[in-house]
């Protein structure tokens, strides 16, 4: 019978034991052996690798690490995630642009003893991740591909949404900023009615994906309906995972990605109203408390649930329902196939007057003002 390796038996003391013994009798036989480095290094892309087979993707183990580690793990795992790619199957845009956001610089030069203890820890969190839904992203198509789709005009069009954005949430004039987001909301919806004509003229249909993005605390179920009404304004669907800070959003590719900006910058628009609103709390004698907070943020979710449902309506004419129709067909199967069960939960915390008030007017200001439809 052969010997366990150094790394065997560090797994076996620290990997399935949660106490902070086990941990150091695991990080105390890998310190004292420089000859298992490479071993536990392999291990590690075999855990990362493991990672993507249950599902996961690389933002997802990364906004895990670091909700629940430290800095030092989160650089540890980025350059595991690294070392793992030329191992990987080939895989789409969104994953390559995933692998580009990881923090570049290395994790911190330590002791022997600390370096095995922060990958032990790091180990453990890989080794208890769940299977979550497969999003199946498609690799990136070659030009030699059959419908293979240019991305240059879809990519400018992008461009304009993202500057336009960007100038609203960086003004500190809210009517500049509800002017801002109205013209990008138009050319996100001109965006995906034009998608949607494209795919119907062509030979071979596009189908729906799915993506994931990041719904962290604080206030993160305030954030989670924001996502949803964003999502369903723009012909997507969003299903929220409470224990793993982020939401699945189903839909077609144009319209996942202006959910992402236009979700993004709202919020961002909507943390400077807040910071506004407190200071005139403030001002008039009212200390900030976290139930104005969460108030705000669900005022100001449910509101523009609400102005978005009503300005999505303006853009569509008769003609083209039969096509978004046939597309919200296609979303609405491939998410209750990826989620055959679901529940809904009530919105807490809210209880602060002020905070409703002020939140509702803040969305108001960021609202998209019906218009004259686009076809």
């Amino acid at each position: 019978m052969s010997t366990p390796s150094t790394v065997d038996r560090a797994f076996g003391a620290a990997l399935y034991d949660t106490g902070h013994t086990a941990l150091d009798t695991g990080a105390s036989l890998l310190a004292a052996d420089p000859g298992s480095d490479a071993e536990l290094a392999r291990r590690g892309r075999e855990f990362v690798a493991a990672a993507w087979r249950r599902g996961w993707q690389p933002a997802d183990v990364m906004r895990l690490a670091r909700r629940d580690l430290d800095d030092v793990h989160v650089r540890l795992l980025a350059a595991l995630i690294r070392d793992e790619r030329p191992h990987d199957r080939p895989r789409g845009p969104r994953w390559q642009a995933q692998l580009a956001d990881l923090p570049a610089e290395p994790a911190p030069r330590t002791d022997r003893f600390s370096h095995a203890t922060a990958v032990l820890e790091l180990y453990r969190l890989l080794l208890r991740l769940p299977a979550l839904e497969p999003l199946e992203e498609a690799a990136e198509p070659t030009a030699k591909s059959s419908g293979a789709r240019s991305s240059r005009p879809e990519s400018r069009m992008l461009t304009r949404i993202r500057a336009l954005l960007a100038k609203a949430e960086a003004t500190g004039f809210p009517e500049e900023a509800e002017a801002l987001t109205a013209k990008a909301q138009e050319l996100m919806a001109r965006h995906s009615v034009d998608e949607a004509l494209l795919d119907a003229q062509s030979p071979s249909h596009d189908t729906p994906g799915a993506c994931r993005i990041g719904v962290e605390p604080p206030y993160e179920q305030a954030k989670a309906v924001l996502l949803d009404a964003v999502a369903s304004a723009n012909h997507c669907r969003a299903v929220w995972n409470e224990a793993f800070g982020f939401s699945t959003v189903v839909g077609f590719e144009a319209d996942l990605e202006v959910v992402e900006l236009l979700y993004t910058s709202l919020l961002v628009q909507a943390q400077t109203a807040m910071t506004r609103a407190e200071a005139a709390q403030r001002a008039g004698g009212r200390k900030r408390t976290k139930t104005f907070r969460q108030s705000f943020l669900a005022a100001y979710a449910h509101r523009i649930g609400t102005n978005l449902t009503a300005a999505a309506r303006t853009q569509v004419t008769q003609d083209l329902l039969p096509v978004l129709a046939t597309r919200e067909v296609a979303v609405t199967d491939r998410l209750d196939r990826m989620f055959p069960e679901t529940t809904t939960t009530r919105l807490r915390g809210v209880s602060d007057e002020a905070g409703w008030v002020e939140g509702a007017e803040a969305a108001d200001r960021a609202q998209v003002h019906p218009r004259r439809p686009l076809r």
